[in-house]
């Protein structure tokens, strides 16, 4: 079969997925992508990129107010269907069968020239006024605008529910947020964890921590507080961590803690002229020489960063589950989770990890000192997680899986 994948940002949910559909000699995988955020390839699979939006396209979209999202989705859908045209046109590639994320608008137009081609979407989240990611706690009161501007940006997501024959939710969680009448085409599949990488040291020990680039020597046996998200962000709860380190270091003058990510907003309002991580310099600021924040950084260093963790703290409003959360699951680590759905969905308090208020610094802060005054049992909930992933996350099993969903659909 010829198999295209689609996705704005190669190769994203596909890492794995594409090499391995690849790697039946049956196939040809073709990844449809306006750019390659690794600067790499992936084995057996032909890389075809096409343009980013002009200028023209990127001020016609800054005209269309709470229909933006919508906007942004139908260039997106135009330039992937302009580059299946060149495919068929000066390659002769067709494809059997679609697979793609379903957000940027990447298959709305594929129907329209391929009508019979079975297409796979991958429904990442469905949005809603109330009792999600927007509005939970029942002290936040949406206004009428933010009810028009969240309800519109289902418009293409509503499109491509009704015309992809299958779809693929990766939780639960995120299963529930989408409307009944379109649950019977949706697959509960999650893309998998790779748990032969994210896995405890293996000498069975928590080991110190070295990243020479930025002269960090932590020794065996230091407590090590981790932290990792894409951007420092109020979604996925950045300065109630913070205020909650401030009580754990406050109390524990040998403890570390190590942060991994961006100075940088990529889920939820941005912040006018500031960053979360500038606020937190107002609030009093932190130990410079104890809370280590190293950026964005390759596999090999956040495989040590995460094995060397005495606790990893996890936090997010009712929204997406993290790769980052079910790998540190995976690599083991004592886990301390906001108690909020996604969570809740893969951890239970005192069976797999500890569950704090997500709002609540104190109470996150009593739960990473649960872990440190506790190694033995900490430990004990650690390797508990990386079995639950193990069991319900493995990334073969999730890859056939899906595999086993695209042939249900080929006709």
């Amino acid at each position: 079969m010829n198999i295209f994948i689609l996705h704005p940002s190669f190769p994203a949910q596909y890492l794995n997925l594409a090499p391995y559909l690849a790697s039946n000699p049956e196939n040809k995988v073709f990844f449809l992508s306006k750019e390659n955020s690794i600067n790499t390839q992936l084995r057996g699979v032909t890389l075809a990129l096409y343009p980013k939006p002009n200028e023209k396209n990127e001020e016609w979209i800054k005209t269309c107010g709470v229909l933006r999202p919508a906007a942004e989705a139908v260039v997106e859908g135009q330039a992937v269907l302009r580059a299946m045209e060149w495919l068929a046109k000066e390659q002769n590639v067709k494809p059997d069968v679609i697979i793609a994320h379903t957000g940027w608008g990447s298959t709305l137009y594929c129907k329209d020239m391929y009508p019979n081609v079975p297409i796979i979407g991958y429904f990442e989240w469905y949005y809603r006024v109330e009792d999600s990611d927007c509005y939970w706690w029942p002290d936040e009161i949406p206004q009428i605008g933010n009810r028009i501007s969240i309800r519109t940006r289902n418009a293409h997501h509503l499109m491509n529910l009704e015309l992809c024959d299958q779809g693929i939710c990766p939780t639960k969680w995120q299963y529930s947020q989408f409307p009944e009448e379109y649950k019977p085409r949706l697959n509960i599949i999650h893309e998998g964890i790779d748990t032969r990488f994210c896995s405890p040291d293996p000498s069975g020990k928590r080991p110190g921590l070295v990243l020479d680039d930025i002269q960090l020597n932590l020794p065996e046996g230091t407590e090590i507080i981790t932290y990792v998200a894409r951007g420092f962000e109020i979604y996925r709860g950045f300065p109630y961590f913070m205020d909650a380190i401030r009580h754990v270091l406050a109390r524990r003058p040998q403890t570390h803690v190590v942060v991994v990510g961006k100075d940088r907003i990529c889920y939820g309002a941005q912040l006018k002229d500031t960053t979360y991580l500038k606020e937190e310099e107002k609030k009093g600021g932190y130990p410079t020489d104890r809370v280590h924040f190293v950026g964005l950084r390759n596999r090999g260093d956040y495989q040590k960063i995460l094995r060397a963790s005495s606790c990893h703290v996890y936090l997010t409003r009712p929204f997406v589950l993290s790769w980052s959360c079910l790998e540190a699951m995976s690599f083991g680590c004592p886990m301390v989770g906001s108690k909020t759905p996604p969570v809740q969905e893969v951890m239970e308090d005192g069976v797999n990890g500890l569950l704090a208020e997500f709002r609540s610094p104190y109470h996150i802060a009593r739960k990473i000192e649960e872990h440190l005054d506790n190694p033995e049992r900490a430990k004990k909930l650690g390797l508990a997680a990386r079995e639950t992933i193990k069991e319900r996350f493995e990334l073969m099993n999730c890859m056939k899986a899906q595999e086993d969903l695209m042939y249900r659909v080929v006709r």
